[in-house]
């Protein structure tokens, strides 16, 4: 999801396509990551009520850690297949 928000995918059913995530664990780990500060909702509609996710302060400083993260498996785990 972090991963997500950073590359600029803010809606809930981007995240979803992108990540294949299924809905209630998206929702779910959206919440997580709200409650521990790292993302917030903002709200784009009304009618209906529909919100974004972005990073805030916290989860843009986790960036770097988590693209250092993926080089890291890029470079020392073995492509599946």
């Amino acid at each position: 999801m972090l991963r997500e928000l950073d590359f600029g995918v803010h809606r809930f059913s981007d995240i979803q396509v992108n990540t294949g995530a299924p809905r209630e664990t998206l929702a779910l780990r959206l919440k997580r990551l709200e409650d521990a500060g790292l993302i917030e909702r903002r709200q784009y509609s009304a009618r209906p009520p529909r919100a974004e996710y972005h990073l805030t302060e916290s989860g843009r400083d986790i960036a770097p850690v988590l693209a250092a993260l993926r080089r890291w498996g890029e470079r020392h785990v073995a492509p599946v297949g």
